[in-house]
């Protein structure tokens, strides 16, 4: 049983629990109608410290989707913390108006702290550059769609490896599946952290290769992972504008991968994809983006004992 469980990582629920997720999911997406209202008379509380569109607005449309209400902040600014309140003590509050809550941060580890202080479930929508599973539970729900299911599938990561939490998040999912394979495209600077690479890619014995080209491999994907250079997470502007354009998949470099080579990115992209891709049957990040709302519709549903 998942009700009154917290997902923080992707390591706090087994394959068979996700599995019910994901199930649900499924279901979700084929009749939305039938859940519209099995949230009545619940509250999500989305406690934003650090800015979001996606994830923010989609567990806010999810509940809302369900029947449920919400309530919360989108920035640190506005809440109490620009006071200097604790996270503890905020929680604790939000807990006397809230059944469920999802909480982004920019600190890594903050939502796994602010767990132990409430009893309600708590989602982590993001922590710094560390996890984000809510977005893997998207990605996974994507690629089951697209493909029917992930294993046996090589997947290309391009981009920011290193402060990419949605990377790590999917890389650490993805490595509990049978015939894997990844191929880490990004510069030297930007490549997965040691802990990604060394506790749980060569750990698990799974294929890779760290590349820093493109081209010569987008033959060998099922799926490509774009991801942007995040400004917001360098020390230096000098080192963001050396690498933000490294990678740019376009027209031409699409010519290069398969008919049935799928792209995701967790967006927002800035430059990273070529709007001109936009149109391609196989730029699949905005359906990814809409089934994010269904993913998180059906863990509210499984985290409140709903379903």
């Amino acid at each position: 049983m998942l009700k009154n469980r917290s997902l923080i990582d992707p390591s706090d629920f087994t394959r068979e629990e996700f599995r019910e997720i994901f199930d649900l999911g499924h279901q979700i997406v084929a009749n939305p109608e039938k859940y519209s209202k099995s949230c009545e008379g619940k509250i999500l509380a989305t406690l934003f410290y650090e800015p979001s569109t996606r994830t923010r607005l989609s567990f806010e449309t999810a509940m809302l989707r369900l029947g449920g209400q919400v309530i919360g902040f989108s920035e640190a600014a506005s809440s109490s913390t620009a006071k200097g309140e604790s996270i503890a003590d905020t929680l604790r509050t939000v807990e006397c108006y809230a059944d469920i809550a999802a909480m982004r941060h920019p600190k890594e580890g903050a939502p796994r702290l602010a767990s132990h202080y409430i009893h309600m479930p708590l989602i982590n929508a993001g922590d710094g550059g560390h996890q984000h599973p809510t977005q893997t539970l998207t990605d996974i729900l994507t690629i089951e769609r697209l493909r029917g299911n992930v294993e046996n599938k090589t997947y290309g990561f391009c981009g920011d490896l290193k402060f990419g939490r949605t990377v790590h998040s999917l890389i650490k999912f993805l490595s509990n599946y049978e015939g894997v394979r990844f191929i880490l495209i990004s510069p030297e600077e930007l490549r997965v952290p040691e802990y990604i690479r060394e506790e749980v890619i060569k750990k698990k014995g799974i294929p890779f290769e760290e590349v820093d080209q493109m081209e010569p491999y987008m033959g060998q994907l099922d799926f490509l992972y774009m991801t942007r250079v995040q400004r917001e997470r360098f020390f230096n502007e000098e080192d963001y504008i050396r690498l933000k354009d490294r990678f740019i998949l376009d027209k031409e470099k699409m010519s290069y991968a398969r008919p049935d080579t799928y792209i995701l990115h967790p967006l927002p992209r800035v430059n990273e994809i070529s709007t001109e891709v936009d149109d391609d049957p196989r730029a699949q990040y905005f359906q990814q983006a809409k089934n994010g709302m269904y993913v998180r519709m059906a863990l509210i549903l499984k985290l409140l004992g709903i379903y």
